[in-house]
């Protein structure tokens, strides 16, 4: 992951400085996608670990409550 953040990093910086070939467009376009998705799939990943205490004492685990 650390080299397409750091390959996203350089069509970024060479799109402010001299632009981008229609290729270079469509590989940043894409590098964009992954990382994004990438993240929202992490997210995801730990917003379904997370447990709360209820008044009553019991565990409900959000990943499951929410996943019905």
């Amino acid at each position: 992951m650390d080299e397409k953040i750091k390959r996203i990093n350089e069509l970024y910086h060479k799109s402010q400085a001299e632009g981008l070939s229609a290729e270079e467009k469509d590989e940043q376009a894409r590098l964009r996608k992954e990382y994004i998705n990438s993240v929202k799939v992490n997210l995801r990943s730990q917003l379904n670990n997370i447990n709360i205490q209820n008044e009553d004492g019991s565990i409900t685990n959000l990943g499951k409550k929410n996943a019905e």
